[in-house]
């Protein structure tokens, strides 16, 4: 559990420091700060929005390019080229082409790796969550909610409040809800652009992963909890490079068919997999060496 932790610990400092560091390398330190008076976007273009930061690039790329035959390797490019003719954002599209990817990431995590997670639908979720949040502000929330949930279970069995399982969960909800809107009260003073992209989807996602925490704390160990909880936000934040880097977002677009047939096949390949998982052969490493 503690490799995990660290790990997870690990992913969350290099996504939130390595933007900083990258742009203090980049900045000179003679530079005069010039002031503007329109406020500087700091964050990166946020692929669920609907924006002209976010569809422009995508356009483009389907614009540039070249398309053959519609016949035989080439529908989905003509779907995809005239769904967004039609309306439909092209960064929608974008998301449900690596929808599968960070899928078959999260299932070669389990069966290679031996990450567990609470499943595949929340991991991906989470992923979304952190495109659309910042990972900074995503965790952050998370954080707020396992708290809040934690110390309402603690009061509760301090007082000896003894309710059924659901109206204790939709109590603790009820907490939660203030607590997160504690921390969007604190906006102002915090800065942090992110905030301004929290939605109710973010907030909902969070909550459903605070709820399996809670679920599993009480069936098994706050270990086993903490254990499980860590991984899946590992997998997360593994999840959102895949939804956030360009290069993937540009084949994705312009190769759709070999990326679904790829991905299909990997799947089939990790569900053919029935040997031991790294962790496990860690686990394992002196009674293998016997």
């Amino acid at each position: 559990m503690r490799k995990t932790v660290f790990l997870f610990l690990f992913a969350v400092f290099a996504f939130v420091l390595w933007p900083k560091t990258a742009l203090a390398k980049t900045a000179s330190p003679s530079a005069v700060p010039v002031v503007s008076a329109e406020p500087v976007p700091s964050a990166a273009p946020d692929i669920t929005q609907k924006s002209k930061e976010t569809l422009g690039p995508l356009e483009e790329i389907l614009q540039k390019q070249k398309l053959g035959p519609i016949l035989p390797f080439n529908f989905l490019k003509y779907a995809i080229r005239n769904s967004v003719a039609a309306g439909v954002p092209a960064n929608t599209i974008v998301l449900l082409l690596l929808l599968p990817v960070v899928a078959t990431v999260i299932a070669a995590a389990r069966h290679l790796i031996g990450l567990r997670g609470f499943g595949i639908f929340l991991p991906a979720a989470l992923s979304v969550v952190f495109v659309a949040t910042g990972p900074l502000v995503g965790v952050g929330l998370f954080l707020v909610i396992v708290m809040v949930s934690i110390l309402v279970r603690f009061v509760f069995r301090l007082l000896k409040f003894k309710l059924q399982y659901l109206p204790r969960m939709a109590l603790i909800l009820w907490f939660v809800v203030l607590g997160v809107l504690g921390v969007l009260f604190l906006a102002p003073f915090i800065k942090q652009p992110y905030f301004a992209n929290v939605s109710i989807f973010a907030v909902l996602i969070l909550a459903l992963l605070a709820e399996d925490f809670t679920r599993v704390q009480l069936g098994k160990s706050f270990k086993t909890a903490l254990t499980l909880t860590s991984e899946t936000m590992l997998l997360a934040l593994i999840s959102f490079l895949f939804l956030t880097l360009k290069p993937i977002q540009e084949f994705a677009l312009k190769n759709p068919e070999t990326l679904l047939l790829s991905v299909a096949a990997v799947d089939y390949l990790l569900g053919r997999y029935v040997g031991l998982r790294l962790l496990e052969i860690w686990r394992f490493r002196k009674l293998l060496k016997a």
